[in-house]
Formats: C-alpha cells, sequence, structure tokens
C-alpha cells in the first residue's frame, strides 16, 4: 500500500473496490489514471526507476490492465503514449462485459529538460493545425491502427489529456473515415481560437461570437469561389458529416482557457440555429479563421477542435488556480460538480 499512496495521493482512486463499467464516473476515473499512468511512466524514464523502483505499474495494475506497448517518440525517444489490456479475474468477469479490452492512452506537455523541447514544438505544429504531419501522429495512428486490425470487433478506448488529447481526436477522426468508431475520452483538449469564453460580459461574448460566425462564413464562401468547382465543397461536407457519427466525451474546466473555448463553441451553435442563422453557423462550425489563414497560404491545415458532435462534461467545481484547472487529476475526484450536454450535429 506504501507505493500505492505514493502514486496515487490521498485524492486518487483508491477508493474504489471494483470498476462498475456503467458508471459513467468510474469509466471517466479509469480513462484518466491510465493517461496519468503515461505521465508516470515517462518520469520513470527520466528518473531511471526500474523495477520495484517504478511508479507507474498502480496506475493500470489497480484496474486490472496489463501494459502491452509504450509507444516511443522518435524523435527524443520518450514515453508519449501506451496499449493497455484489460485483464480481470476470473470472479469479475460477469461485471466487466462493458469494459474495453484496450485503453490506447496518450500523455500531454512535459516540462522537463528531456521532453520540453519536443513537446513544445509539437505543441507549435497543434496551433498550426498540423499535427498530422508530424512522426509522433503517424506512430500513434499505426498503433491504433494495428489493435483495430489484429482484434477485430474488440472495444477500443482512446483517452489523452492536453496535446495527448489532440493526439486522441486526430487519430480518432482517422478511424472515423476508415469506418471504426472508437469511445474516446478527451481531457482538457485543445482549441485553437479566440479565448472568447474568458469575456464575462455575455452580451459582448455573445457579439463577438455573431461577427466571428458572419466573417468565418464569409472568408468560406470566397475562398471557396476560387476553387475549381463544387466538389471541394462536397468533399469537406462530406467529411464533416460523416465524423458526426463519432461522439467523443470532452472533459472541459472553464478555468482553463485551453480548452474552455469548446464550452462556447458548442452552444454558440446551438443559439445560431434558434436565431434563424442556421446556414451561417453551418458554415462557421466546420471551419476556423486559422484554418482559412493557413488553407490561403498553401499549407496543409487540419484544425482538431472542429468537431460535429460531442458529449460535454463541465467541471465547474472551483479551481483555485490554471494549474489545477489544466490538471488531469481533477478528472478522478469523488466529489466534482459537473455538467453534461449531448450535441449532436
Amino acid at each position: 500500500m506504501a507505493v500505492e499512496r505514493d502514486v496515487f495521493g490521498i485524492s486518487g482512486p483508491t477508493y474504489m473496490k471494483s470498476v462498475d463499467w456503467n458508471c459513467e464516473h468510474n469509466r471517466r476515473s479509469v480513462a484518466a489514471s491510465l493517461v496519468q499512468a503515461v505521465y508516470v511512466l515517462e518520469r520513470d524514464r527520466q528518473l531511471n526507476r526500474q523495477s520495484g523502483e517504478a511508479l507507474a505499474p498502480p496506475w493500470w495494475e489497480f484496474f486490472h490492465f496489463e501494459l502491452i506497448r509504450k509507444l516511443i517518440d522518435d524523435a527524443d525517444m520518450s514515453t508519449f503514449g501506451a496499449i493497455f489490456e484489460f485483464n480481470p479475474p476470473s470472479s469479475e468477469g460477469a461485471s466487466a462485459v462493458n469494459a474495453p479490452r484496450f485503453v490506447i492512452a496518450f500523455r500531454g506537455t512535459i516540462t522537463e529538460k528531456d521532453t520540453i523541447s519536443r513537446d513544445l514544438s509539437l505543441d507549435l505544429h497543434l496551433v498550426q493545425n498540423g499535427l498530422h504531419r508530424t512522426s509522433r501522429f503517424t506512430i500513434a495512428m499505426q498503433a491504433v491502427q494495428n489493435v483495430a486490425s489484429v482484434f477485430p470487433g474488440s472495444k477500443i478506448w482512446l483517452a489523452g489529456h492536453s496535446l495527448g488529447a489532440g493526439m486522441a481526436i486526430l487519430t480518432g477522426r482517422n478511424m472515423v473515415k476508415k469506418g471504426a468508431l472508437l469511445e474516446s475520452f478527451l481531457f482538457n483538449p485543445p482549441f485553437v481560437a479566440a479565448p472568447i469564453e474568458r469575456i464575462r460580459d455575455e452580451r459582448v461574448k455573445h457579439g463577438f461570437r455573431i461577427a466571428q460566425s458572419v466573417i468565418t462564413a464569409g472568408l468560406t464562401i470566397a475562398m471557396k469561389g476560387k476553387s475549381e468547382g463544387n466538389s471541394q465543397r462536397s468533399v469537406a461536407e462530406e467529411s464533416f458529416s460523416i465524423l458526426s457519427s463519432w461522439t467523443p466525451y470532452l472533459y472541459v474546466n472553464p478555468g482553463d482557457h485551453i480548452c474552455s473555448e469548446y464550452i462556447g463553441y458548442f452552444q454558440h451553435r446551438k443559439n445560431m440555429e434558434d436565431l434563424g442563422a442556421g446556414f451561417i453557423e453551418k458554415l462557421a462550425t466546420q471551419n476556423s479563421i486559422g484554418d482559412l489563414f493557413f488553407k490561403a497560404l498553401g499549407w496543409e491545415s487540419e484544425p482538431l477542435h472542429l468537431l460535429p458532435s460531442a458529449d460535454l462534461i463541465v467541471n465547474v467545481s472551483p479551481s483555485p488556480d490554471f494549474k489545477y484547472a489544466h490538471g488531469i487529476n481533477q478528472w478522478w475526484q469523488t466529489e466534482l460538480n459537473l455538467q453534461c450536454s449531448k450535441y449532436r450535429y
């Protein structure tokens, strides 16, 4: 128990005697803990903690998972993800019917000397809608595809935090295009746009969002008018429509400006439909000003935050500071004030 306490801490999920796989809180806690396991795996590597000194194993062993493979970045040799396989004791077989067979988890940025250079460069690629052009994504995508192809029909979860949530979104989106809808748990996923959600005055905030939608829709129409024909428009719209069948779980904290914009993104879409401006918002929700700018420069751009459908879970419990609001550890706490909304395109 001493090692377990060191790893989980007082607020960790040690209270669980067994996992109820039909319980949203239990499922969220397991997914967040396996993402934390990837963070600790990398810290074990950096600090050369091996065998009995390693602090990562309790994070998956506690929930009866096995570490199948570490995902290693080819640039700095850091562990950025991991594949876990569920192996419950025979006594829990019946109660684990809805459990995933595999969970593929991705960590976020670690600001230590061994990882900070590579992680920050990937953060920059994410801001430029270019995470899909990185070798880390290629490694992640190959891993997800391999698991899905070798074990067809198996229940696979994707999970990630911050930069890792961006990686999970990108792999999840690409799997949708291949006909596979993977259950995805995205903690503090980055939203690359102006932080309008931080504006306190609701009328000013609403006015900014309307103006942004009108500008985005106008630029979209103008750029499509210069395209070679209607085929590009139909392909883009069809792609967004196909993606709408995927419904990831987005876990967002209003005190975290990196992800809080998702709150306004989905609510504003509903507001515009209620105002009878659905056509404008349909164009705006499929595009972003940044994405249009990059494409105008001739850059291949794939904005991760443009999601047609999602289950948005907002932690409205008080956050003492940004570090807590952006942290992964909030998501396995027992007493959270969560507001859940379902958005379908």
